[in-house]
């Protein structure tokens, strides 16, 4: 209830801006696919060079204790744009999933797709006159019915059913982006489109949605840039793949080229920039650490995320902020900056917090006592189903096939190496107490006992998994 009524009071809180009849700032918001907590300069990385996103955070506030909604991606897509928790949405896996059939517990009947019901950001700002477009990967239900245009969007470029590009370089083979000259990158096409998108709207307050394909798999990248980071590349290094450097080289450029065209329309001063990633980056490519593994994991590597928001007047340069913040929390924050007042049933649904008060000052305090994660799902990178739970330093996991918990303190141990359930089973309890009450009030769905279960089938690690030249044309191979 406390956590309702401060969102709703969030919303309420109108900008000084709408009274004196000013125009709201424009919002470009950067979503990144499977970048992973150091996969920047600015975040410690000690091979990717991404001098425009360390600007952009020299400019602005980075947060240093941020969190995906889910270990994979549709759950924070979903949850991103409505502002609920994945398990509310019952959008809990990426969609469709992974198939188990013979796993020890049964999946829940899970949403495979953005309910349209549900009120996304773009929707939600469409009355306070916000022209909207979404570039880039969708991935939250099939094409028909389920595109970015039938989510509140004016504009759709390149985003369909598909969780990864059959290729990044022209041609696609991508049903809503048409293939440019041969050759051609996906994310420099994805770049080129949302400048014209800024130009066209320039005049009008604007929501540029900008969710690029990369850096997802397969990995792919300019040839040339691949060749000046293998020279890079030393057996000292945390981060060793050269491809995937020069595919965040491209993503850094790309903002770059974003920030430029703001500047160049003079728009800079009145738009607020939002870098950040829907889950944490996969192990087979770059390295979380300190973070425990990676995407698909219920450790936090799995959920530790970049993000940077510059709003220009309100945050203040090269601030850093340490209070845990969760995708959720974008939706309202981005209500309250624009003075859009949303949808109220909607609203009273709302999971996030708006994040105003610690742009305004990084030592502010939200006042929220917990964040939750709740993945009733397999995956090949590691998860079984599991929720979670963090209250103040305090980190707890509940694994779901044999209700076995471990607990971390992430003040002294940010890579879950001591589990101390069995040392503090009072810590343990309480948290997982809060946990099940959670679960309820969002209306989590839970696995059941699989009657089909064998246990001499293992799931395969998803690299090993083998798939149709169909299903990876269709992008359904892989989250």
């Amino acid at each position: 209830m406390l956590r309702r009524t401060a969102c709703l009071l969030a919303l309420c809180l109108l900008p000084a801006w709408i009274h004196a009849g000013e125009r709201p700032p424009n919002v470009v918001f950067i979503l990144v696919d499977d970048m992973g907590w150091t996969d920047l300069g600015c975040t410690g990385s000690d091979l990717y060079q991404t001098p425009n996103i360390d600007r952009l955070a020299t400019q602005g506030m980075r947060f240093s204790t941020a969190y995906s909604a889910c270990t994979v991606c549709s759950p924070t897509r979903a949850a991103l744009l409505t502002g609920k928790y994945p398990a509310r949405l019952h959008v809990t896996d990426w969609i469709p999933g992974e198939s188990h059939p013979k796993a020890k517990l049964k999946l829940p009947e899970w949403t495979k797709f953005l309910p349209n019901e549900e009120v996304t950001i773009a929707a939600a700002l469409k009355p306070a006159g916000y022209a909207s477009a979404s570039i880039g990967k969708w991935h939250l239900g099939p094409v028909q019915g389920h595109l970015p245009t039938d989510h509140g969007f004016d504009i759709n470029v390149a985003g369909c059913h598909m969780g990864q590009p059959p290729s990044y370089f022209a041609p696609y083979r991508i049903p809503t982006l048409p293939d440019g000259p041969k050759g051609e990158y996906l994310t420099d096409r994805e770049t080129d489109e949302a400048c014209k998108f800024i130009e066209a709207n320039r005049d009008k307050p604007f929501f540029l949605y900008l969710p690029h394909y990369c850096v997802h798999m397969p990995l792919q990248a300019k040839e040339d840039v691949v060749k000046q980071y293998k020279e890079k590349v030393t057996p000292d290094k945390r981060h060793t793949n050269a491809t995937y450097a020069a595919m965040i080289q491209a993503l850094d450029e790309s903002t770059g080229r974003i920030m430029a065209k703001l500047d160049e329309l003079k728009l800079a001063d009145n738009t607020i920039v939002i870098f950040t990633s829907d889950n944490g980056g996969l192990l087979r490519v770059t390295s979380n650490k300190p973070a425990r593994a990676g995407k698909g994991s219920a450790y936090e590597g799995g959920v530790r995320i970049p993000l940077i928001v510059k709003w220009p007047g309100v945050t203040a340069a090269g601030s850093v902020c340490d209070e845990p913040v969760i995708s959720m929390d974008l939706y309202p924050t981005l209500l309250a900056a624009s003075g859009a007042a949303g949808d109220a049933k909607h609203n009273r649904d709302v999971d996030g917090v708006s994040l105003v008060p610690l742009l305004k000052d990084p030592k502010a305090k939200l006042g929220r006592e917990a964040l939750f994660w709740h993945y009733p799902h397999y995956h090949g990178g590691g998860a079984t189903p599991y929720s979670a739970v963090r209250a103040g330093d305090w980190r707890l996991v509940e694994f779901l096939e044999d209700n076995r918990v471990e607990l971390y303190n992430l003040r002294d141990d940010v890579g879950e190496t001591k589990d101390l359930a069995a040392q503090m089973p009072e810590k343990a309890v309480e948290l997982r107490k809060r946990l099940r009450e959670w679960r309820t009030a969002v209306g989590a769905q839970m696995p059941t006992p699989n009657p089909d279960y064998d246990p001499k089938v293992k799931a395969k690690p998803k690299a090993e998994v083998k798939t149709t030249d169909a299903a990876r044309l269709a992008g359904l191979d892989d989250d």
